[in-house]
């Protein structure tokens, strides 16, 4: 794990620790940490490197490349961290009983996730979805409140 990526997660969970999961923390992510702030940048650069180096995205299944980072814990407000290589897929189904974060880092074309360029795309409490990247390749960061997801069995 790289102790910059570590830093940037406290950072941004402790930012949204404590907020609804719903458009108004979107709206609020996307104007403080969106595609044109330094915060944004430097997180799309670590992923990159982490992607690079394999302590991102260890796991492949589905032709998508994924991994948990960060468990969730106190230094993280209880959100974990995942990361997904995602080209031009679909997901499997799942719900996210506390809600989900995303941060959608387009890598190429005009990759958007769930139709979302780049930049923050928020799922409340008790939503589900099929993950979906079109038009391109993205990397997509997940925060997870305590780590919680449920995948549909099919």
């Amino acid at each position: 794990m790289n102790e910059r990526f570590q830093a940037q997660m406290e950072a941004i969970t402790a930012a949204v620790a404590g907020k609804p999961l719903n458009d108004e923390l979107q709206a609020w992510l996307n104007e403080h940490y969106g595609p044109d702030s330094d915060w944004f940048r430097d997180t799309e650069a670590l992923c990159r490197q982490g992607v690079a180096e394999g302590w991102l995205c260890q796991y492949e299944a589905g032709g998508l490349r994924y991994g948990r980072a960060i468990k969730p814990g106190p230094a993280t407000a209880g959100f974990s961290v995942d990361v997904v290589d995602m080209e031009d897929v679909r997901g499997p189904h799942h719900s996210h009983p506390n809600g989900e974060i995303d941060l959608v880092m387009p890598q190429s074309g005009e990759a958007k996730f769930d139709l979302t360029p780049a930049g923050w795309k928020v799922y409340p409490p008790g939503s589900a979805h099929y993950p979906t990247v079109r038009d391109g390749r993205a990397l997509v960061l997940y925060l997870l409140p305590e780590g919680s997801i449920q995948f549909t069995k099919t």
